[in-house]
């Protein structure tokens, strides 16, 4: 069983990466493609502190970001973290589970006024939203998904969870020819069922959903219930 990353660059080659340095056999079939959105950034002192959900809106935020570089950065996920570093952003607080956590973690730490640098579809948060990237489809031909049959599908987002569920019930092979790893429970509820394997990440990240993958390319020979 080989291991398809349908997510988006730059996630996109860092997950290949991770696959590949741990001897997993994978291919490509990105869903979506990022672009920059034009935003305007609020006045910085009407807020506490920024909120990062994805790394894309870290990268993709653009000009805008400069006005608001002095502000504490509360951010979902390690990975997540590591962009706004790397921006030279200071990430005062990381969240090890959803975006709600983390939102009502920063409200107890006193960072009520957050905004969300988020993408047009975004998950909703309760901060001041100020969308800075989306992703939109890309073609996918009927023969690439035909080819998902016998793979483990890695989907990172509600709507590569969706995404798949259509494009697999258009085209075929059949949902119980396909397994899929998702990064929450939400994201495998998105996918619907039937899938010939559903597993669910322990943990938002890219590591915990790999672990889930492996295992299941270890229980393949043996058979897997469906889910």
């Amino acid at each position: 069983m080989a291991v398809v990353v349908v997510r988006p660059e730059p996630g996109h080659g860092a997950t290949m990466a991770r696959l590949c340095a741990e001897g997993l056999a994978a291919w490509s079939l990105p869903f979506f493609a990022t672009r920059a959105v034009a935003w305007a950034a609020p006045d910085p002192d009407a807020i506490d502190a920024l909120l990062f959900t994805s790394a894309q809106g870290v990268r993709l935020a653009g000009a805008g970001l400069e006005r608001l570089r002095h502000r504490p950065v509360v951010a979902v996920g390690p990975a997540t973290a590591a962009a706004a570093r790397e921006a030279g952003l200071s990430v005062v607080l990381t969240g090890s589970h959803d975006a709600a956590a983390v939102v009502a973690q920063a409200r107890g730490m006193g960072l009520a006024r957050l905004l969300h640098l988020a993408g047009r579809d975004r998950v909703e948060t309760g901060a001041m939203v100020r969308v800075v990237y989306a992703a939109d489809p890309v073609p996918v031909p009927p023969s690439a998904i035909a080819a998902l049959a016998g793979e483990i599908v890695l989907l990172h987002s509600s709507r590569a969870a969706e995404r798949l569920a259509e494009l697999v019930d258009e085209a075929g092979p059949g949902r119980r020819d396909i397994a899929i790893v998702a990064i929450s429970a939400k994201v495998a509820a998105a996918a619907g069922s039937g899938w010939r394997a559903v597993a669910i990440a322990d943990a938002p990240r890219d590591e915990a959903m790999l672990a889930a993958a492996r295992a299941l390319t270890r229980t393949a020979a043996t058979g897997i219930s469906g889910a």
